[in-house]
């Protein structure tokens, strides 16, 4: 097969770790920084946008977002990511992934500062104003997931390809982290500024008119990074495999690569002609032909990254419990609303330094050594055994003196998330598929993941409400109780576990080899691409 291998490929697949893998790494995982700071930082400021736009001054306890409100600010990103997903994964492959790339980054900037800039003069025209910027935001990320995927495959070799995209994904734990930073920051600020009294002080003072300001400028801050970035994506080659086997133009494939590695390849267009003839390198998304190569590798990336997601993004369920367990976060009464930011994003920000963060780059560090189907089996196992572990025993966790074994019985179930299918969800779909159709199924897989974090994140939200009234969250109607959501969310990832045997482990394998682009006719009519082999 190596004979058919076009000498610009082969380069790439064989070159040793230089300097442009690790600017490539640094370019995508920006915007990857970019998406987990807009992502996650809005969490940071819906209990003061309930503060500032839906005061009551009857109330003992300080205003909040409806549960509708607080449901479409959160979930209308979301939304925007999943349809961004599905389109520029499409136009990347029809366009090329860098025409898109500038795109998708400029949306993301202008639509962050847009974010912080709502306005409205009633508390409905500035939450539908917010919402309506968040939705082309969420879409602008949205594009990100399958180009910075696919372009950093393609751009990788294919001894560390694994390490070099997990690294792109890693990125989201420093943009977590500083999000959680800068509303400390901005927090701190306003708080040694301005002082007001706790809300059980007095009720209409602990909300100063000054505190508007604290979500605007968090939320505009996260245009700051993408900006930065915008020169250097703009300059970036197109991606020689999507040049030589999408375009057809190996003379500008060669002089690309010529360029990046710094070594003289030869242009084969007549090679490049001949590959195009092939019938591995012309069925399209919806023939049989894809149903019948890969067909059962979309069913298994889309499945596992919608499970993953559902129980991934599930986790604000239990944020709030173990920040009043453990005394992060007082009772809101007792703080004014600047008081609360500071906390609210201080207790984020600890569990992302110290959870989120260094199981990424565990991933990092073993994902080409013990290889993907291993990580992502090996995390969907243990996450199955610390969610029974906890609801299992549930009353348990719940009574005073046990709250430390909840956490950390919590800490384990998001290390395996991230050092397990959370990396690997994002890393297979850019490795397996053709690469005219790789970057729409990558894609494909992403917007199922996003439809499972809205199941999770807002679904499981009004499911797990308790059916005694006096226990459930202002606004909610009765749910099947944090206990009976547990034993759903094991259940996912017992399922995912399954549907990973779907996938084939693409670890040590050129692109080339894992899509069947190179395979000659007589393989192509004897059996399918590499069906699933466990690992070694």
């Amino acid at each position: 097969m190596a004979a058919d291998q076009l000498q610009v490929l082969n380069a790439l697949d064989v070159a040793k770790t230089q300097w442009y893998h690790f600017t490539t790494i640094v370019i995508a995982g920006m915007g990857f920084f970019t998406d987990a700071y807009d992502l996650f930082c809005i969490s940071l400021v819906t209990k003061l946008l309930g503060r500032i736009y839906y005061f009551d001054p009857s109330s003992a306890s300080p205003g909040t977002l409806p549960p509708n409100v607080s449901a479409a600010v959160n979930c209308v990103a979301f939304c925007g990511t999943l349809s961004g997903q599905l389109f520029f994964g499409w136009l990347g492959d029809k366009l090329g992934r860098k025409k898109v790339y500038g795109m998708t980054l400029m949306m993301m900037v202008i639509c962050s500062v847009a974010s912080g800039l709502s306005f409205g003069h009633t508390a409905k025209g500035v939450m539908g104003t917010l919402c309506f910027f968040r939705f082309w935001l969420g879409f602008g990320i949205g594009g990100d997931y399958p180009l910075s995927a696919t372009i950093m495959s393609e751009y990788a070799n294919k001894k560390t390809r694994g390490a070099f995209i997990a690294a792109v994904f890693a990125m989201q734990g420093f943009g977590i982290i500083t999000g959680g930073i800068v509303a400390i920051v901005v927090s701190a600020a306003f708080k040694s500024r301005f002082d007001a009294p706790a809300y059980a002080v007095d009720r209409a003072g602990s909300t100063l008119p000054e505190a508007d300001y604290i979500w605007r400028v968090i939320l505009m801050l996260g245009a700051l990074p993408a900006a930065l970035t915008y020169y250097w994506r703009m300059k970036m080659h197109e991606t020689a495999r999507y040049t030589a086997l999408v375009a057809k133009n190996a003379k500008q494939a060669a002089a690309d690569m010529s360029k990046v590695l710094q070594v003289e390849i030869v242009e084969e267009q007549d090679k490049v002609e001949q590959l195009a003839t092939k019938e591995a390198n012309s069925f399209g998304l919806f023939s049989r032909e894809f149903a019948r190569r890969h067909g059962l590798h979309l069913l298994g990336t889309t499945t596992t990254w919608f499970l993953l997601d559902i129980a991934f993004y599930s986790q604000n369920l239990f944020q709030k419990d173990i920040f009043s367990a453990i005394n992060w976060i007082p009772k809101a009464a007792t703080m004014n609303a600047i008081e609360e930011v500071f906390r609210i994003a201080r207790a984020q920000t600890l569990i992302a330094l110290c959870g989120t963060v260094p199981s990424y780059w565990f991933t990092v560090a073993f994902i080409d050594i013990i290889g993907r189907f291993a990580i992502q089996i090996t995390g969907f196992f243990f996450m199955t055994v610390f969610m029974l572990g906890l609801a299992i025993p549930y009353h348990h966790w719940t009574i005073k003196g046990n709250h430390i074994g909840f956490v950390v019985m919590y800490a384990f179930t998001f290390f395996f998330a991230n050092f397990g299918p959370n990396s690997t969800t994002f890393i297979v779909p850019a490795e397996i598929f053709p690469a005219r159709l790789r970057s729409t199924c990558h894609g494909i897989s992403a917007a199922a993941g996003k439809a499972g974090a809205i199941v999770g994140a807002f679904g499981f939200l009004y499911a797990a409400q308790s059916r005694d009234p006096a226990k459930r969250d202002k606004g909610y109607p009765a749910g099947i109780g944090v206990r009976n959501a547990l034993f759903v969310l094991a259940a996912c990832n017992f399922l995912g576990l399954v549907f990973t045997f779907l996938v084939p482990d693409s670890k040590g394998k050129s692109l080339e080899e894992m899509s069947g682009e190179k395979e000659d006719e007589a393989q192509t009519d004897s059996v399918a691409p590499h069906s699933r082999t466990p690992p070694v």
